[in-house]
């Protein structure tokens, strides 16, 4: 089922497409609904908002059938005190998780149940790049999870180095402290631009066009920025969290410590060098492109039907 949040959603209508002709597929916000009485299995996104109905689906399906997907919140924040959501992991057969760290998240005696499920975007081009500067974009709403004040800070510390170019992709929504910190910032740095929120094409356009794609989170439970980076060449910067690292590896080389801006800078810093020729190695930015070609196949539309099609198979075997 399919809850308000716009990412759960698209997750919803994907899954439905990759299924086609393998399984009826239908996405309801609540259940049981009027069309429920010939659903033989259900797939549950989100532990804590779905609960009612995972509660539901159990009672009447006592044991049988049921998966729960786990966003970020989920996995790192709400199960550790959320009464509503440990009970969805307990009920649960099967617990999906969107990256491979993810079954390290849950408690001891839920681990078995895990299955990952990368999620998955169409390959894209890159598009053409202005050598002369290092252009860097971060896509992420202005919330307390997505720590943009990290971004913030960077740009701070680069403000005088007008060859490294910022791009800050992301609604205010409900934050008018940070966006007012986005405002002051893109004030005193003017490598610095907020551009607020943009259309989804709009946005894997500044992808594509951009050296680095910088992300700072503190919660990701699998972030759709990084895959479409990977899916188009562009390289990531990202923080050293455990939904960051389930998505890039253990061993990449783009990683900053959460809230480290200090950090962030001197990565971005080394890209620009790199871009340069200043690193006789072929520097960062090579290095990372590497990496992130060999984690693009994670995040193909073939890899994660099969393993949809898996889960279904497991979900269905007692019956």
């Amino acid at each position: 089922m399919a809850d308000a949040n716009n990412g759960n959603w698209r997750t919803a209508r994907r899954w439905q497409d990759l299924l086609a002709g393998a399984a009826r597929v239908r996405i309801t916000k609540a259940w049981p609904d009027d069309a429920s009485a010939s659903d033989e299995l259900m797939l549950a996104l989100h532990a804590r908002r779905s609960a009612q109905a995972i509660a539901a689906w159990a009672d009447a399906h006592p044991g049988l059938g049921l998966a729960v997907v786990l966003t970020g919140t989920d996995l790192y924040q709400d199960i550790a005190s959320d009464a509503a959501a440990q009970r969805s992991l307990a009920l649960a057969q099967r617990l999906v998780v969107l990256q491979e760290c993810g079954p390290q998240g849950l408690p001891a005696q839920h681990r078995t149940k895990a299955r990952v499920i990368f999620q998955s975007t169409p390959a894209q081009p890159p598009l053409s790049k202005d050598s002369g500067v290092l252009d860097v974009v971060m896509v992420g709403h202005l919330r307390a999870v997505k720590s943009p004040q990290t971004l913030f800070a960077a740009a701070r510390l680069l403000c005088r180095e007008t060859d490294i170019r910022i791009a800050h992709i992301g609604d205010a929504m409900t934050e008018p402290t940070l966006a007012h910190a986005a405002r002051a910032t893109e004030a005193d740095c003017p490598a610095y631009h907020w551009l607020g929120p943009l259309p989804h094409e709009a946005t894997l356009a500044r992808i594509r066009a951009a050296h680095v794609l910088v992300h700072t989170s503190s919660i990701e439970g699998g972030a759709h920025a990084i895959m479409e980076a990977v899916r188009c060449g562009t390289p990531v910067l990202a923080s050293r969290i455990s939904g960051n690292v389930g998505m890039l590896g253990v061993d990449y080389a783009g990683y900053f410590p959460h809230g480290d801006a200090l950090a962030l800078a001197a990565l971005l810093r080394e890209c620009r060098a790199g871009q340069r020729g200043q690193d006789p190695g072929g520097g960062l930015l090579v290095r990372l492109a590497a990496q992130c070609a060999l984690r693009a196949p994670l995040f193909d539309a073939a890899a994660e039907r099969v393993a949809l099609l898996n889960l279904i198979r497991e979900l269905e075997s007692p019956r």
